[in-house]
This record gives structure tokens, sequence and C-alpha cells, in this order.
């Protein structure tokens, strides 16, 4: 499952300074906001929380100082420095279990896709895109994910015979233009 745990730390101080401060101590300022949930400014640990943003579909398990219960939910929106690359603040949007589930599923599927994938000697991220497009069309992830490669391969082939056939117009024509010159 890619549920990743993250203990987080209430803020109250906003602001181009604060949140400076925030990073300097090694926390990303963020915010978690959703339906049925109250919009709560936070402060999560930086290692942490890229470690856990490199996997696909991740779900965070964000508990906050004092609540008694973690929030479920998903990066909407990860501003970064331009030149870095390092996180400067998240939005975190509040999910539903089932919703978590499918995430969850969909992350599986993925990481299933792409070794296959990498074991059949083609681009990964050509499976993973096969895998999405199946599941757009209301396919089972789990079941996307056992043809993902076959749909990859068969999408390879197409693409290279339409490159063949296109060589072959393109070279027919430089014959024909050939032929005009003389």
């Amino acid at each position: 499952m890619t549920t990743v745990a993250l203990s987080a730390i209430s803020r109250s101080d906003f602001g181009k300074g604060a949140a400076r401060r925030i990073r300097r101590t090694g926390n990303i300022p963020a915010v978690i906001y959703g339906e049925g949930a109250e919009l709560l400014h936070v402060a999560l640990p930086e290692h942490d929380l890229n470690l856990a943003l490199r996997k696909p579909r991740v779900v965070l398990s964000v508990s906050v100082e004092g609540q008694a219960k973690a929030l479920l939910t998903k990066p909407r929106d990860i501003q970064r420095d331009p030149v870095r690359r390092n996180i400067e603040h998240v939005d975190l949007v509040v999910i539903t279990e089932a919703e978590a589930k499918e995430r969850s599923a969909m992350a599986e599927a993925i990481a299933v896709a792409a070794e296959a994938a990498e074991e059949a000697g083609i681009d990964p991220a050509v499976a993973v895109q096969a895998l999405e497009d199946a599941v757009a069309h209301g396919e089972d992830p789990a079941a996307a994910a056992e043809h993902a490669v076959a749909d990859a391969e068969h999408q390879a082939e197409e693409y290279a015979e339409a490159n063949a056939h296109a060589a072959e117009v393109e070279a027919a024509e430089a014959v024909a233009e050939a032929v005009e010159a003389e």
C-alpha cells in the first residue's frame, strides 16, 4: 500500500518570513483542506515528505499534533524552487478511505506494469501510459496491469509500422523528385 504516515506540527505564523523559518528547521509549510475538514496550516518534515512524494499515487496519513485521528490526504499542489527544485509548499486534500484504496490499487498496478515493462525491455513510461488509458476506459487496474506491457508493445509495433510507411513514402518522393530533376 502506498500510504505514508507523516506527523505534522500545527503552525499559526504565516508569510514569507515565517515560511523561511519553517524551512530552516527542516520542515515544509503545508495546507490541508477538503470536504468536511477545516483548513489546517501545518509543517511537515522535509525529508519524509520528499521520499513520500516520489511514490506514484501516494496517500499521506497526516497526524496533526493535538488531533486524535490522522487525516488521509493526497497532494494537490507542490510548489518547488525553480532553480534548486526543493519543495517550498504543499497543498494536501483530504480524501475518503475508499479513494485511498483506489489510489493504492492504482499505485500497485503501476508498479507491476513498470516492472513487467523493464523485464520486456520496453520503456516503463509507455506501459504505465497504456495502463492509465485502460483504466480511463473503465478497466480494473489489476487487470489492466496484466496486459499493459502487451498493449505498449502493440503500440510500439504500430508506431514502427507507421514510421516505416512514412519512410517508404519519403523515399518514393525523393526518387520521383530525382527523376523529375533529370
